[in-house]
């Protein structure tokens, strides 16, 4: 884990991996409660029976957006920041989204910091997150991540 006490300790760290989190599982509970919670609820991401008959892999979808959700949670122990106050999602630049997340996948998260600027008593931190499927040669989600650190 990276430590940031100041701009001066977040621009050392630009252009380096920030870390890589653990795996966790993707399965039907996350999609079905991710559905309930959007409203999202299309049968690849829902009928298992149907996605054992019409889909390549015969398991449903999770949501490219819960893919994308899982992020924060991934990506929290990549760094610590002394006296901070609170931690901010500004928003995405670019997400894409390049392979599907089945029932039972499991993904983790690789980061790296692109840019650290100041912005007042705030720090803002781009970073580019990828997030990998295990056993497939292409990422589930890349994205451009802004957040803004407030310093106490």
């Amino acid at each position: 884990m990276y430590k940031i006490n100041s701009i001066d300790d977040a621009k050392e760290l630009e252009g380096k991996e920030l870390g890589v989190s653990d795996w966790v599982v993707v399965d039907q509970g996350k999609i079905e409660k991710f559905a309930i919670a959007t409203g999202d609820d299309q049968w690849i991401h829902l009928d298992q029976n149907r996605a054992k008959k019409e889909l390549p892999d015969g398991k449903t979808i999770a949501h490219g957006y819960l893919t994308l959700s899982l992020v924060p949670a991934l990506t929290r122990n990549f760094i610590e920041v002394k006296g901070l106050k609170q931690m901010i999602n500004f928003g995405c630049n670019k997400v894409r989204f390049y392979s599907v997340v089945n029932e039972g996948d499991r993904v983790r998260a690789r980061g790296t910091l692109m840019e650290a600027k100041q912005r007042g008593s705030m720090i803002q931190l781009l970073s580019k997150i990828t997030v990998e499927v295990e056993n497939k040669p292409k990422p589930a989600c890349v994205v451009e991540m802004l957040v803004f650190l407030v310093m106490k």
